[in-house]
Formats: C-alpha cells, structure tokens, sequence
C-alpha cells in the first residue's frame, strides 16, 4: 500500500464526494503470489471487468520467444552483452485515461470511506497494459530506440558498426548492448524507472541462461522442469517415472485410444500438464514437440491412456532435464555439399528475384547462414488420415525455432506429403530471412534439406513437371523460391535428419546421433562425426 502512494495511484477526493457523473465506481482486490525465488509478493488489482468494453483498441505485444532466441544470437554473435532487467510496479508508471474511482476499504488505513479516483494505469484496468506500452516506447524512442518491423516488440537502435536490442515482455527486458549498464543508467536516472534484478542474463521467462565449461552461452528451461515436477508430485501424488527415454512410444497412436474417458477433476489435471509441456517447447525442449502436439488434439476429452502418455512425457523431460541449447555461432561448412544451381531463366518463373524489403535497415555485424531441416510423417493420424510437417531451423549452428503440426490438406502418398512440408518450410525460411533483415543482419545463404530424393529433385531441375495438380501451390512456391536464389534444397539421408523427431514419435536408439549434438553436446559438434568416423572404421 505504501508504493500505491509513493507511485501517487490514486487522487482522494474525500469522504462520500462524488467524482463527476463521467465517473464509475469499481472495486479492487489484493492477489497474493510467491515468485519463482521464493519471494511472497501481493498487488491490488483493479476490477476492471466492471468498466465498459473500450471501443480503440487496448492490444499491447510482447516479444515472441523466436524473436528473443534471435537476439540472443545476435548479442552473441557480435560480441555483445547480454542482460536482463525487471521494470519494478510498470503498470504504475503510466497514467490511466479511464474514469473510474474506489471507495477505499480497511486495507487504506486512515483513508478508509474515502473517495478515490482511480490516477495510474493500475493491474486490472482494460488499457493499462496499453498505457504502460505506449509510456515505454516514448521513453525509448527517446533514447534513439525504434520498434523492428520484424517484432514491433524488439526495439534497435545503430551504434557505430552494430545494433543495439532491447526485447520487451511487458515490464521484462533484455537488452544486447556492448555498453548496457549506460542503458540501465539512462532508464533508472533520466526516465526515474526502479529497476531490479539487473544484470548479465541468468533468467529469463522461465528459462534459465548460463555459460559453460567452454564458456559457449546456453540456455534451458532447468527450473522450469523442476517446478513443473513439483506441480506434478502435488497432482498425482508422486513423482512422474523417469524409466523412459523417449517422449512417446515409437510409432505409437494416441488417437485410437479406447480406455475409458477422464473424469471431470482429471481432466483439469490433464490440461494443465498439456499447458506446462507446451510452454517447455517453446523455452526450448523440441524434443517432445510431436507428442504434445498430437496429446494437444485431446484436450477436450482425454482418456486415460492419453493422461498416463503426458506422465509419460513428464517422465522424460525429468530424466532428460539437462538438454540445453547451446549458442554456437560459428558458420557451418557446407562446401562439401554438391550443390548445381540451374538456369531458370527460361523456365515459367522467369528472371525471377527475392524481393528486398526498401525500408530495411542497413546490414551490419557478422553474417549469418540459414540452415533448415523439413520431414513429413504420412498418414500421422489413423482417425482422419492426416500427415505431418516437421521443421528445424538453425542460425549458423544454433537452433532458433522449430514445428510440428498437422497438416490441413489430405496426401495419400508420401510424395505429396513432403512436398507440402517443403511448401510450410520454405515460407518460414523467407519469413526468417525477412525478420533477420529487417534487424540489420547481413545473410549469407539459406538451405533447406530433406530426406525425399523425389521432392528435392523436382523442385532444384527447371525442368520438373509437376503431376499432381493438387500439389500446384506447393510445388511452385517451392521452385520459385529456389529459382530466385532465396535458398538451396539439398538431399539428406532420412537417418541424418533431425526434422525426423518433429513428425514422428521416435524411439532413442533411432534418434539419438540427432538430438545428441542439437541439446546434449558441449563442445564441438565435429567431434561427434570424428568419434562416429573412428568407430565405424573399427567396426
């Protein structure tokens, strides 16, 4: 209560006063909460669900996490720092444009029966999220600051051959800057925020970031799977079985499931687990990406042997807890890759070239190369005969975003199938492009592999026909992007496909040369192939 008035929230106006017809009573509450540190936290919180629905519009981003993952390469790539920072009572920061007040209550104090008008954007109100994004940005515009037109919620600003970043989510940031404590001064001195928890990143929505023995930064969601465990033992009783080494059974098929239907308590429990996995897909574990997105089908009416398979996953991510990824950002060498680049010229394409954003800003900073990984699973789906489409994309050796979906159009034969995973891959490889450009990273090359011989063949020759018509919009966005040089499609052997765990549900043995290097690997990759190279030369 004492920083509600140091923060002036509220205007008394006095005891039983009458603000102003324009005006509207509400109520407030206290929520009480105990932080991820263990700190005991209490916030009054408006009910702002007693106000009229505004009618501009109260929409206020955040940063995406892809995008963050971006700029944590990015600030490692080019020699930056990287830190975090929590804006302390942010909603407070900004004042409020609704008209509404509070007959104060007990918890007030002396001010108990008073009449108070409602001054500050306070947690609850409709607009205050709005209120505190728009205070924020005139702050770091400001400061020389512009929203990226590739995340309006990654604000970048030139200094000398670089960029700066700062990474918004709500009252969190992350900052990559050569010089971030002189940010922090600026934010802190001029603009008189409270800062805490500032510093070189150690923790960051839910992910944890550190370095290791080689001094490589990595990030993983480590106490974001204890915290989950420890939601789990107080659900289920106990701690989920940690006798499993892959997410699902390979080949299994949750969706011809017979057992009985959950009860209406366990299936609050099952949808919860099914939330909590998902979020530690997106902090980083693509790992068991295929299995939550085939359990997340579900949701609405599970069975029990779709809550005993999220155990299971539960299970695995607590024996598998330390995958991590690691931010290499040296270039992979591709030069023994036999790549032909034909002339489409004469083809129904046409000269045809990548289209270059005119307001992007100027490119700066190391180079980086795309690297993709897209495979389909046919007939996926028993019940509706769906396939799947599994993507991995990589800045130079780091993964940086991932998906596993099922796919909207029917294919009966694998072919198909592929073809319009490659479709889905290649336009996440130009919208990865278009966001790297539009944060003044200079690209060297983008390639795509797959493991169907057949697809990679008919999208690198000009000459290609195409013989499924219902393929048309896949097979043409696939070779246009390949005749205007966005991207290469090379052949990779299905056993080398990492794209293999993001549409099948695979067993350990099967995919482990894979994930071992991508989460579970310190040092150099290549020491991998030179151990395999030894092994198999004994053998």
């Amino acid at each position: 209560m004492q920083q509600l008035n140091e923060y002036h929230t509220f205007k008394d106006v006095g005891i039983g006063k009458d603000p102003g017809r324009d005006f509207k009573k509400i109520k407030v509450h206290l929520v009480f909460a105990v932080k991820h540190n263990g700190r005991h936290k209490a916030r009054l919180v408006a009910n702002g669900n007693l106000t009229d629905i505004p009618s501009e519009s109260v929409y206020s981003g955040v940063v995406s996490l892809k995008s963050l993952r971006i700029v944590t390469f990015l600030a490692e790539l080019n020699g930056l720092e990287l830190w975090a920072t929590d804006v302390g009572n942010a909603y407070l920061e900004a004042k409020t444009s609704e008209k509404v007040f509070i007959v104060a209550g007990p918890e007030f104090g002396e001010l108990e029966g008073h009449t108070l008008v409602i001054h500050k954007a306070l947690y609850g109100l409709r607009t205050s999220g709005v209120r505190w994004s728009e205070k924020f940005a005139m702050c770091l515009r400001d400061m020389g600051f512009l929203p990226s037109r590739a995340d309006p919620s990654i604000w970048m600003r030139r200094v000398d051959d670089h960029y700066e970043y700062i990474a918004t989510y709500v009252d969190d940031l992350a900052i990559a800057s050569k010089k971030p404590q002189e940010i922090i001064d600026a934010l802190m001195n001029k603009y008189k925020f409270k800062l805490k928890g500032t510093g070189e990143i150690s923790f960051h929505l839910g992910c944890d970031y550190f370095r290791d023995q080689d001094g490589v930064l990595c990030f993983a969601p480590k106490q974001y799977i204890e915290k989950m465990v420890t939601s789990f033992e107080r659900m289920f009783g106990s701690k989920p079985k940690t006798n499993v080494s892959s997410p699902l059974e390979k080949g299994d098929h949750p969706e011809i499931d017979d057992s009985e239907f959950l009860e209406p308590s366990d299936i609050q429990k099952y949808q919860s687990l099914i939330g909590q996995l998902q979020w530690a897909i997106s902090l980083g574990r693509f790992d068991i990406s295929t299995a939550i997105m085939t359990l997340s089908s579900f949701r609405a009416t599970p069975r029990n042997g779709h809550l005993e398979r999220a155990k299971r996953v539960c299970g695995y991510l607590s024996k598998m807890k330390h995958a991590t990824i690691r931010v290499r950002t040296e270039e992979p060498d591709f030069s023994a890759i036999p790549r032909t680049r034909h002339d489409w010229e004469h083809s129904v394409y046409g000269n045809v070239k990548e289209l270059i954003p005119d307001d992007m800003p100027e490119p700066l900073g190391k180079p980086v190369i795309t690297s993709s990984y897209v495979d389909a699973n046919l007939f996926h789906c028993m019940l509706t005969g769906r396939s799947v489409t599994g993507c991995l994309h990589l800045l130079n050796k780091t993964p940086i975003d991932w998906f596993a979906k099922k796919q909207t159009t029917m294919n009966t034969a694998t072919y198909g199938s592929e073809f319009v995973a490659a479709r889905s891959c290649t336009e996440q490889i130009i919208d990865l492009r278009l966001s790297l450009r539009y944060l003044g990273v200079p690209i060297k090359e983008s390639i795509m592999f797959g493991d169907n011989e057949s697809v990679v063949n008919s999208s690198t020759m000009p000459g290609g026909k195409l013989h499924k018509r219902h393929l048309a919009l896949s097979f043409h966005r696939v070779r246009e992007a390949i005749a205007s040089r966005i991207m290469d499609f090379v052949y990779l052997p299905g056993s080398l496909n990492p794209a293999d765990m993001l549409s099948k549900h695979w067993g350990f043995q099967q995919i482990w040369k894979q994930l071992q290097p991508l989460l579970f690997w310190q040092g150099d990759t290549a020491e991998l192939f030179d151990k395999e190279t030894k092994k198999a030369n004994i053998e």
